[in-house]
């Protein structure tokens, strides 16, 4: 039996942390004392008492290291990351030793920091808080309240893959928007799973929003088995596994699979127009790494002549039937390039949405994805305020619609928020509905002037610009211009049937935009403000930019060039507690006036006589 067996597996009397005769037992909210205060155990900042075994930490878990195989995985990141440099000096090395004795000191000294962070680095998951140190001379701790955390995210990008590793980021409430408080680089794959899952448990349990481990004594410590129960192994790594989890069922967090992508939404990739660009990139990249090496060829000896050969070479070209050859190549690349668009923009597609899932678990959404970079994502569901359905023109053909999450405290970084990537509408809004709820209302039609607005907007600056060139002469100009002004039409009277919001009972609606045409549906409890913008132009036709402010997502979603009297009465409707003192109080047809705005002394009337009853 292995040494974190016997700790595991034996009897709180043995261990050392059972109380005495006549004591009281600690409680399990003990975690959160002072360090060093656990009885049986040393200060905080003491080291494990085996090297080879894990050592039980006041908060009621086991420090444990990092995996034995970022030895081999931090040289080669630190390679990575420096690999310009290095090769720089490797090609200097065959003149210089000094250069060589250079790049051997920068190997092994990525080679003694990774012998160095995984000697130093330690980790613990107690009851109510994660605590990580790190250091030898210049020694950090760090501990973030289970609490407190915003998410768990679980990255592995092809290196760590090979070698079945993977990286836990935990972003905190205490961090800046979009900052991480605690990264754990690098752990084996199943156990950067299991920690996942037991921070969001634990969160949830701490927040009431999952059941607590009630069939746990009380003086037991957290992720340890009682008394004769069975113990875990010491190579386990799962979640039921690696003395973590507790025997109580609320320790074994399951998970809800709502959706896993099927084959056939690969193809959904070629409607992308970002991912039909992905062979104009590359080549970009290709031409870019050629002019950097034809740089670095042209600084060694005799380049100079040879530029100058083939300089006179290309000429010769030129000037006779190679001319055309060279247009012929050249249109021959550009076909290709337009030929493996759909093809590259599927495989990127597919290299990136990889066996996409989507899933629940206690409080929060977990969505994994990636072929080369797996990435696994998890949401706190009370910082979800919405949901967005994004398309393109082309995705529009298909009917297809990607889902984003609106939450707080992501910023500008969209691509975490992603809930299901481009797929049928039908579909996607069935998974919304499931997952966030769906919306139900329609969407009320914006006022002809807004058609009028767009049509100006998307034909008159190049209408003006064909004037003025065919004025001046300058046709090759006008005929372009004047194409992108027809063209200007469709896009006109697209993007105005793309307007509209709505609500229903629960959550608001909001659609704007063409090339990237966007419905937010937002909760209603979410709006903490309005926002009304007229233009000079917009008065005349009674029209108004109306925005719900949210503390999420983008921060406010505009209802552009909506009727105005319609505007109002659309957000009293929503939300009628902020609306209802600017709103202007109707007239009363009778009684008194109110005090002191009643008619002049000089204008009073006598009051008439009233006849005495009979």
């Amino acid at each position: 039996m292995s040494g974190r067996e016997e700790r595991e597996g034996a009897p709180a009397e043995e261990r050392g942390t059972a109380p005495g005769p006549g004591e009281a037992p600690p409680p399990v909210a003990a975690v959160g004392a002072e360090d060093g205060a656990a009885p049986g155990g040393g200060g905080a900042e003491d080291g494990p008492a085996e090297a080879g075994g894990p050592e039980e930490g006041p908060g009621g878990g086991d420090w444990r290291k990092l995996s034995p195989m970022m030895l081999v995985v931090a040289p080669v990141t630190y390679l990575k990351n420096f690999i310009v440099p290095l090769v720089l000096m490797a090609f200097g090395a065959t003149q210089n030793p000094w250069a060589l004795a250079s790049l051997f000191a920068a190997l092994a000294g990525m080679a003694v920091t990774g012998v160095f962070t995984w000697a130093t680095f330690r980790y613990q998951v107690g009851d109510r808080r994660l605590e990580i140190r790190k250091g030898l001379v210049s020694r950090s701790r760090r501990t973030i309240p289970l609490e407190r955390i915003r998410g768990v995210h679980v990255t592995s990008n092809l290196v760590h893959r090979l070698f079945g590793l993977a990286v836990v980021h935990i972003e905190a409430a205490a961090g800046g928007e979009g900052s991480e408080e605690g990264k754990l680089d690098a752990v084996g794959a199943e156990e950067a799973e299991r920690l996942r899952r037991l921070l969001l448990h634990r969160r949830a349990v701490l927040r009431g929003d999952a059941p607590s481990a009630g069939a746990a004594p009380a003086g037991a410590a957290a992720g340890t088995a009682p008394a004769g129960a069975e113990a875990p192994s010491a190579g386990g790594t799962g979640a039921e596994e690696g003395g973590e989890a507790a025997p109580a069922p609320a320790e074994q967090p399951r998970e809800t699979e709502y959706f896993r992508m099927p084959a056939r939404w690969y193809g959904f990739g070629a409607l992308s127009v970002g991912y039909l660009l992905t062979p104009f990139v590359a080549l970009a990249a290709v031409v870019g790494l050629a002019s950097q090496v034809a740089g670095d060829l042209m600084e060694r000896p005799g380049a100079v002549a040879a530029g100058e050969r083939a300089l006179l070479h290309y000429r010769s070209l030129a000037e006779g039937s190679g001319l055309l050859a060279l247009a012929a190549v050249a249109a021959g690349v550009l076909l290709l390039l337009l030929v493996l668009m759909p093809v590259f923009a599927v495989v990127a597609y597919a290299v990136n949405h990889w066996d996409f899932r989507l899933a629940g678990q206690d409080d929060s959404l977990v969505t994994r994805r990636g072929l080369f970079t797996r990435q696994s994502v998890a949401l706190e569901r009370r910082r979800i305020r919405g949901h967005e359905l994004i398309d393109s023109p082309l995705e529009r053909v298909r009917s297809a619609v990607r889902l984003r999450a609106i939450m707080t405290g992501l910023g500008g970084d969209s691509t975490r928020a992603v809930l299901l990537p481009a797929g049928p509408r039908a579909r996607v809004e069935g998974i919304a509905g499931e997952v966030l709820g769906g919306y139900t209302g329609g969407l009320v039609r914006h006022p002809g002037a807004a058609l009028r607005r767009r049509l100006v907007r998307s034909v008159l600056p190049f209408a003006l610009a064909a004037a003025v060139a065919a004025a001046a002469g300058l046709y090759w100009a006008a005929v372009p211009a004047a194409l992108l002004a027809l063209a200007g039409i469709p896009l006109g009277v697209d993007r105005y049937r793309a307007l509209g919001h709505g609500r229903d009972a629960e959550r608001i609606s909001v659609r704007w935009g063409s090339l990237r045409r966007t419905q937010a549906v937002l909760r209603r409890e979410a709006v903490i403000g309005w926002t009304w913008r007229q233009t000079p132009f917009q008065r005349p036709a009674g029209l108004a930019h109306l925005t719900a402010t949210v503390g999420a997502g983008s921060g406010g979603y505009t209802a552009v060039d909506a009727d105005l009297e319609e505007s109002v009465a659309f957000a009293a409707g929503v939300t009628p507690e902020m609306i209802r003192p600017f709103l202007a109080a109707p007239e009363k047809a009778a009684g008194p006036p109110p005090r002191g705005k009643g008619p002049s002394p000089e204008r009073r009337e006598p009051p008439e006589e009233q006849e005495p009853p009979e």
